[in-house]
Formats: structure tokens, C-alpha cells, sequence
């Protein structure tokens, strides 16, 4: 067993990798960019040296310097976690040359399943079922959009070496093709590299169900299948394992699918193997497709070690240190049911986008696994993926194990940026999933429904009015009466943009009536405030108020002597909703546009993000140009004023 290891990674998996080190009584060593110096990875580990710039390409990608660090503090071997380093080929080989141990596959594994289309020949020829479509090296466009019409459509247009939904377009009639794929091939580029594309028959009801392997160069094991469906725009929101309507037939063909797959290249360490299925006429041996495989631990972990009770990371060590498989195959098996939910800073209402922010407080219940990368106290930066933590219940049945998790997303509380907290929850509520009934195009179908933000109750309006007034502390009852009288008291709130007139009034130490619209909540101290009998949770920072209900409601204190100069935004400009890069422009001084035309592409966090006109117009300046990076609010286009 090793001594001591280096993390390659940084956030939550960093930690999830230090803590199982921790328990095996391995010491580690963390790296770390300028935006991490004080990130609790860093704090967790019994070493951290800092090895560049905030970008990752200035940090976390810089192979040799990473080994350089592991050399000099004398650790044996690099964990990569998941992303950045951990399936570059490349630097595998550069760990190895080093002397040190890469605590994961070959380099040769990953180069033979690293690109889509080779990686489906390969699995082809070992009996594992592929889905049909063209892996081939011609990347011409016209013959791409033959093979496209040959295959039949609906198409999907896949970066070769991409992963995440990034490089991914549906393609459902011939005229959207052309456009769809030089979109896939920029993303890609950016993102990887490599601009070039497979195209596969798309499924139409389709399911993405993986296997979990696991590997020591000679034989593999499965630990069973996760349900991945739960997707928006390619990307995972709640997996779940196992998998809703799994048959024994369909997870014995599968894992045995999975287990060829991994022998195959003779695959050492943790991977996952991608399946598409045909959920159309329920889970059958025959209508699973390989997509493709992760050669690395992958984000949904967390919910196979909950139904089968091994630590991934455990074994990802004690195989890499030298020893076989801790388990065989017959000694594996399923225990309750385990759901894994992604809570991002993003700002649903605005389509998702990524958000930033300093946590000014984060708590999560008891009850569920949080593996967090961050703390109250620390910044979701724009230099990397924005997830805050992942939440996982695990009950004795999928019903239980859901209703936990329901309840987990309730009382989780974060305040200082936006979240997805709500989403999650709708999710959980939503009557097809909890029938089981899932598919990767669920949430699009319901989208509407699904991101519908709840109203603030008069409760909830009613404590952040009293918050904002300074009355939520405990009443001291020796004070007399100069507060506590029977006049009202006016409190202006802002509430998504909209002002709130409250009034307020105290009735006697402990007690108060309090006005919403109308309605007239009472407020009664017993050990805490409570609102109509209703005790929530709350902070206050600076002049943010969040009351913790409903995923979190945020308002802000207004002064009074400020209400009247309040501006208003110029409606004329279009700006960029995060920092990012500019990709293209598509207008010029003069144009004509209309109302959901295309104006600009920014690119942040390897994503692509297109900017629409709001109405029609006539474009009077353009501001940036394509290259600039931005930040969060400048100016990239301006239409002329409205007549």
C-alpha cells in the first residue's frame, strides 16, 4: 500500500479521494491554482503546493509539474480524480516514466476507448453490442450528411473525443444538419482539441443505463448498473442505481456486455460502460447499445458504493498498490436503492447558466451523504465546473430512497449564489419519475413545468420583512415599552426585482402581526420566531436576506432615501449573462434583426451560449468582437432606441 499520494484534482472529488486515503492511513498531497488557495481540499490534505494561475490550462493541466511536485514531496503514486488529467494518455506515460504509479488504467486502455469511434470497432469486434452509424475517418461534410440520411433520421452528431454533452447536437431533419454539425466541431475544438464527429442513429425513447467495472489488468468485475436518464442537454441532474424496471436477464446481459468490454483492453482500475437502451417497450437483453466508456472514476459514484457497500476509492488504491481484485463477482451484490442529485450555482430561470458567488452559508441536513468540495465561507469561481455538492440518500427501497432525497433537498440551505435547489426538488415531485417512468428527454418534455420558481408565501415574505427590520433576535422583555407598541411599522423588501411593502406590527415583547398584501401573518416567539406556526431557517449578509424554504428565497433590504433614485437598465443593450469568451459575432452596425435572432456566441466553461436579440431592431453598435474575453454584464451589442 502507498505512503503517500498526489491528487491531481482539485473540488469535490479531491476530497472524496483524501478522505478514503485518510481512513487507509495514507498521507496525501493536494496541488492547487491561485483561485484554490484557500479551498478545503487544500485544508484537508496533510500537504498542498500551489502549482499555477487560476485556468486550468495554467494549473490543473500542467502534467510535468504535477509529477515535479509528486517527485519532491515523495509521494508513490497520482490519483487524477475525474476530469483534467485523469484520461490523457500521455500523461499516464509521463507518471510512469517518472517511477511513480498512475492509480488508474493504462495508457493504453484509455488511447483504445478515448475516441468514440474507435472504441465502437473494438467493442464490436468483442460481442458487445453498438448502435448503428458511422465511426469512420472521412469527416468530409457532404459525406457526413450522406451517412446521416443513410442512417435515417433522427441523428446524433458526437465529438469523437468528447465527453459531458459537450461536441453533441440532435440532428431530426436534413436542412438542420450543416449548421448543427459546424456547431458540434467548434464546441469540440474548444473543448478538446479534436473537432472531429461520429454520427449515430438517434433512439427515440431512449435510456442511458451504465455499468460500473472494475479491473486489475486481468479479470473485471461489474458492480451493477446506474440509471443516468435524468439528463438536460446531455447533461447528468439525478442518477439512481439500481436501475427502475432492471430485469435479472437485462442486468446479467449487460454486465456480462461490460465485462467484455473491460477484458477486452485489459483495463485496470474503475470504469464505467455507457449503454443506450430502448426504454419503449420496457428493459430487454436485446435493445442495449455500447456508447461508450469512461476509463476513470465517473461524478455518480457515490450511488453504487451506497447499494453495494465497497469503496471505489478503496479499491481504486489497494488495485493500483499491487493487489487483485478485493471481490469476485458472486460476492457482489445489491443492497436498497440509492439516488445521487447535483446541486450547481446556475441560474435556472435563465436557462441554466452558470453561476458565481461567494457562499456566505452552506449546510446540509443529516440523514443523506453530501460530498462537497466547498464550505460557507468559500467563492464558486468562473474558472471551473460550478457544482457545489452532490447529495445521496440511499432506502431500503426506491420509493424510501426517493422520499429521502425529497426531503435532503429541503432542508439543504445555501445563501450567496444561486442554485438549481428547486429544479432538484421538482424533479423528485414529478410523477413520472417517481413511477420510475424515466427517459433522457423527460425533463425537456416538461421543462416548463419543471422550472416554474415558487412564489414566496405571505410566511416567508412576513420573516424576511421582520429580518430586514432588525426584530428577529430574541425579544428582551426588560427593555419597556418603546418598541412594543401597537403602531404599524412600514418595511420595504425587494423580491426578484419587485418591491414588497410589509407592515408590521408589535403587538408586545414576542409577538407581532404582520401585513403581507393583505394577508396577516402572526409572528410568536417560543425558542424562535415562528410565522402562522412556521419556523424557517434564515441568514442575513449584508443586504441579503435568504429564508430557507422552497429551495431558498432570497430578498434584499432597500433604503428608504434610495427608493426614488433607482435606475433603469438601458432594454437596448445585449450583455453577457456570465465572464466568457466571446466565440463569433454574427451582426455588424446597421443590420437589421429580429426578435430571436442569433447575435453572438459566448463560450464559458466549455459551453456554448448563444445570444438572442430581445426584439426586433437595427443593430447600432457592436461592442466586442469575436476573441475578447468578458465579463459578467459588459456590453456586447446595442440596438438602436425604438421609435
Amino acid at each position: 500500500m502507498f505512503d503517500k499520494i498526489l491528487i491531481a484534482n482539485r473540488g469535490e472529488i479531491a476530497c472524496r479521494v483524501i478522505e478514503t486515503a485518510r481512513r487507509m492511513g495514507v498521507k496525501t498531497v493536494a496541488v492547487y491554482s491561485d483561485a484554490d488557495a484557500r479551498a478545503k481540499h487544500v485544508a484537508m490534505a496533510d500537504e498542498a503546493i500551489h502549482i499555477g494561475g487560476s485556468a486550468p490550462a495554467e494549473s490543473y493541466l500542467l502534467g510535468d509539474q504535477i509529477i515535479k511536485v509528486a517527485q519532491a514531496t515523495g509521494a508513490q503514486g497520482i490519483h487524477p480524480g475525474y476530469g483534467f488529467l485523469s484520461e490523457n494518455p500521455d500523461f499516464v506515460e509521463a507518471v510512469q516514466a517518472a517511477g511513480l504509479t498512475f492509480i488508474g488504467p493504462s495508457a493504453d486502455a484509455i488511447r483504445k476507448m478515448g475516441l468514440k469511434d474507435a472504441a465502437k470497432v473494438l467493442m464490436e469486434a468483442a460481442g458487445v453490442p453498438v448502435v448503428p452509424g458511422y465511426h469512420g475517418a472521412n469527416q468530409d461534410a457532404g459525406f457526413l450528411a450522406q451517412q446521416a440520411a443513410e442512417i435515417g433520421y433522427p441523428v446524433l452528431i458526437k465529438a469523437v473525443a468528447g465527453g459531458g454533452g459537450k461536441g453533441m447536437r440532435l440532428v431530426e431533419a436534413p436542412g438542420e444538419f450543416a449548421d448543427a454539425l459546424a456547431s458540434a466541431r467548434g464546441e469540440a475544438s474548444t473543448a478538446f482539441g479534436n473537432p472531429d464527429v461520429l454520427i449515430e442513429k438517434y433512439i427515440l425513447q431512449p435510456r442511458h443505463i451504465e455499468v460500473q467495472v472494475f479491473g486489475d489488468g486481468s479479470d473485471a468485475v461489474h458492480l451493477f448498473e446506474r440509471d443516468c436518464s435524468l439528463q438536460r442537454r446531455h447533461q447528468k441532474v439525478i442518477e439512481e442505481a439500481p436501475a427502475p424496471g432492471m430485469t435479472a436477464e437485462m442486468r446479467a446481459a449487460m454486465g456480462e456486455a461490460a465485462v467484455r468490454a473491460a477484458t477486452a483492453i485489459g483495463y485496470k482500475g474503475a470504469g464505467t460502460i455507457e449503454f443506450i437502451v430502448d426504454g419503449s417497450n420496457g428493459l430487454r437483453p436485446d435493445g442495449f447499445w455500447f456508447m461508450e466508456m469512461n476509463t476513470r472514476l465517473q461524478v455518480e459514484h457515490p450511488v453504487t458504493e451506497a447499494i453495494t457497500g465497497v469503496d471505489l476509492v478503496e479499491w481504486q488504491l489497494r488495485v493500483a498498490s499491487g493487489e487483485g481484485l478485493p471481490k469476485q463477482q458472486d460476492e457482489l451484490t445489491i443492497t436498497g436503492h440509492a439516488f445521487e442529485s447535483r446541486l450547481y450555482a446556475e441560474d435556472v430561470p435563465k436557462g441554466f447558466l452558470p453561476a458565481t458567488g461567494t457562499l456566505g452559508h452552506l449546510a446540509f441536513p443529516g440523514g443523506c451523504r453530501a460530498d462537497s468540495g466547498v464550505r460557507s465561507g468559500d467563492t464558486i469561481s468562473p474558472f471551473y465546473d460550478p457544482m457545489i455538492a452532490k447529495i445521496i440518500t440511499h432506502g431500503p427501497t426506491r420509493e424510501v430512497a426517493l422520499k429521502q432525497m425529497a426531503q435532503a433537498l429541503e432542508e439543504t440551505q445555501v445563501a450567496g449564489t444561486v442554485t438549481n435547489l428547486t429544479f432538484l426538488s421538482a424533479l423528485c415531485n414529478h410523477a413520472g419519475f417517481a413511477a420510475g417512468d424515466v427517459d433522457t428527454g423527460l425533463i425537456a418534455r416538461d421543462l416548463d413545468a419543471l422550472v416554474a420558481q415558487p412564489q414566496a408565501s405571505p410566511q416567508v415574505v412576513a420573516q424576511a420583512a421582520m429580518a430586514a427590520a432588525g426584530m428577529m433576535a430574541q425579544p428582551k422583555w426588560d427593555d419597556g415599552f418603546t418598541l412594543w407598541n401597537s403602531s404599524w411599522r412600514e418595511v420595504v423588501i425587494n423580491h426578484k426585482g419587485e418591491e414588497r411593502l410589509v407592515r408590521v406590527r408589535l403587538r408586545r415583547p414576542g409577538s407581532a402581526l404582520v401585513d403581507v398584501d393583505g394577508q396577516v401573518v402572526e409572528a410568536l416567539y417560543n425558542d424562535g420566531w415562528s410565522f402562522d406556526g412556521q419556523k424557517l431557517a434564515f441568514t442575513y449578509l449584508g443586504d441579503e436576506i435568504t429564508v430557507f424554504a422552497d429551495g431558498g428565497q432570497v430578498f434584499h433590504t432597500i433604503d428608504p432615501l434610495d427608493r426614488a433614485s433607482s435606475a433603469a437598465g438601458d432594454g437596448n443593450l445585449i450583455e453577457a449573462p456570465m465572464p466568457g469568451l466571446v466565440k463569433a459575432v454574427f451582426v455588424e452596425p446597421g443590420q437589421q434583426v429580429a426578435e430571436g435572432d442569433r447575435l453572438a456566441i459566448l463560450e464559458a466553461m466549455k459551453m456554448e451560449h448563444s445570444l438572442l436579440a430581445a426584439r426586433d431592431g437595427t443593430v447600432a453598435e457592436v461592442l466586442a468582437a469575436a476573441g475578447a474575453q468578458v465579463e459578467a454584464g459588459a456590453a456586447l451589442v446595442r440596438l438602436e432606441d425604438e421609435d
